[in-house]
């Protein structure tokens, strides 16, 4: 059964960088579509459906992010470590909170998450 375990977050003052990281195990990530979603201060962990869409990859790799990340967001995967990331540059305030990876996978598989503080 796939599972999905992310690193990289921490606390950083705006405009600075992250790169997270997000591990798949027991299925390989090529040839699926994966993305990075957030989990905005004061919502609900467990509520997938208040997540909010950050950045994605198609099964071709096309990259596709919302507007608010676009020109300072990249997302890229390693299909021989098996490992998506999410390199963030010049971060703002309101990038802060619990950053998911997603993999389309049946199902869909979710990670347990990684907190990003972004300090004015």
């Amino acid at each position: 059964q796939a599972q999905l375990v992310e690193s990289g977050g921490g606390l950083v003052q705006a405009g600075g960088s992250l790169r997270l990281s997000c591990a798949a195990s027991g299925s390989s990530l090529r040839n699926n579509p994966v993305g990075w979603y957030r989990q905005a201060p004061g919502g609900s962990r467990d509520s997938i459906g208040s997540r909010d869409f950050i950045a994605r990859l198609t099964a071709a790799d096309d990259p596709y992010y919302t507007d608010s990340v676009k020109g300072r967001f990249t997302i890229s995967r390693d299909n021989a470590n098996k490992t998506v990331y999410l390199q963030m540059n010049s971060l703002k305030v309101e990038d802060t909170g619990v950053y998911y990876c997603f993999l389309a996978l049946g199902r869909g598989v979710w990670g347990s998450g990684t907190q990003v503080t972004v300090s004015a």
